[in-house]
């Protein structure tokens, strides 16, 4: 019995750690956010730049829709047809890839 239980823990604990992880990339996504001045054009629960508003971005977008969208901004202006003024800047190509994927992860938990 003691074995079994042994086992059960041991999924429980492996089924949390992919979550834990997102929350954990999300956090740190969210302090990329803030360094990068994001709030400046943009809002999150009405908080920053009343012109584009990134609640529910989560729902509506793929992650790799939001980091296209983060890095090639004129691209996906022309796929998607947006005439948002001003236009996304396309200088966060450049953010170190870890400070990337945590963006990206808190954009896709904004649901």
């Amino acid at each position: 019995m003691g074995s079994v239980i042994r086992v059960l823990t041991i999924v429980a604990v492996v089924s949390v750690m992919p979550a834990l992880a997102r929350a954990q990339d999300a956090e740190k996504g969210k302090a990329v956010y803030a360094a990068q001045k994001c709030s400046v054009c943009h809002s999150v629960a009405g908080v920053g730049g009343k012109a584009s508003a990134l609640d529910g971005v989560g729902k509506k977008l793929s992650a790799d829709d939001i980091r296209a969208w983060i890095t090639t901004p004129k691209a996906m202006e022309k796929k998607t047809g947006s005439t948002k003024k001003p236009p996304m800047p396309d200088r966060y190509a450049k953010l170190p890839a870890a400070d990337l994927d945590a963006l990206v992860a808190y954009m896709v938990s904004l649901k």
